[in-house]
Formats: structure tokens, C-alpha cells, sequence
């Protein structure tokens, strides 16, 4: 398994603004009220993921052991969240992009602004926890070779 690319959260995020903004263009007059506090939940993930990847780096760091298939499944969840907070990321900026400009029109549309705003904000802090927790999973001899890489290259 590679560790996520930035490429990858960039696909991902295009994906989601793309499909969101169709949805919106769609269906936003059929669709329900946006709570503003759906987007909570990938604040909740990241939360739980930066204590994660705080305790297998403390653990590397005092050279504890550490279980292999502890840190796969890390590496794993880190890799699934930053992909799907990106998604998500890009879908929230699509709900921003269409209710914004019609928030003098649309009671709904400033209400939907506000969930639009938690959800970006939360998508980027799991992309951001998921990353983290990713690099906190790496070995440090992976991380020897990345600073000699960065001081020969």
C-alpha cells in the first residue's frame, strides 16, 4: 500500500465538488434543510484519529512494540478518511458554491451557508488528522530516508 498522494485527495475532492454541485443543481429545491451540524462528525473522526496517531507516535518514539497489523490498520483508516474527507470536502464546497449566491433569495440558502461552512471545515480537519495519522504510522527508517533524500536531492 502507498501512502495517499496528494493527487489522490485532489481526484477526490473534484469528484465530490463535480457529483455535489450536479446534485444541488438538480434536486436542491427537493432536498431537505441541511443541518448545520452534519458535518460534525468528520470533526469527531479527526478528533479520535489525532489521539490515534498521538499514541503510535509516542510509542515509536520510546521504541516501545508496536503490532504490525496495529499500525496496518492505522495506515488504512488514515488513507480511507483523508480520501473521504477530501470527497466530502469537495461536496460541501459544492453546497457553498450553489446556496451562497442565492442567500438573498432563499431563506434555506443562509441556513444551508452556515452546515456548508461546518462541513468544510470539518472535511479539512480529517484530511488533515488522516494525513497526520498516516505519517505518524511511517517507520523510522522510512523517515531517515526521506531527510537524506532531502538533504542529498
Amino acid at each position: 500500500m502507498h501512502f495517499t498522494r496528494p493527487r489522490d485527495l485532489v481526484v477526490a475532492g473534484l469528484l465530490g465538488l463535480v457529483l455535489g454541485y450536479l446534485l444541488f443543481l438538480v434536486a436542491y429545491g427537493s432536498l431537505p434543510q441541511l443541518p448545520t451540524l452534519a458535518g460534525v462528525t468528520f470533526a469527531v473522526l479527526a478528533v479520535v484519529e489525532a489521539g490515534i496517531a498521538l499514541s503510535i507516535r509516542s510509542r515509536i518514539k520510546n521504541g516501545r512494540v508496536v503490532a504490525a497489523i496495529g499500525i496496518a490498520r492505522s495506515v488504512a483508516l488514515a488513507k480511507a478518511s483523508s480520501l473521504a474527507g477530501a470527497f466530502m470536502g469537495g461536496a460541501w464546497l459544492a453546497a457553498l458554491a450553489y446556496v451562497f449566491p442565492r442567500r438573498d433569495e432563499l431563506v434555506a440558502a443562509v441556513l444551508d451557508t452556515r452546515a456548508g461552512v461546518v462541513g468544510v471545515a470539518s472535511s479539512a480537519a480529517l484530511v488533515a488528522a488522516g494525513l497526520w495519522l498516516e505519517h505518524c504510522c511511517r517507520t523510522p527508517r522510512d523517515q531517515d530516508r526521506e531527510h537524506t533524500r532531502g538533504t542529498t536531492g
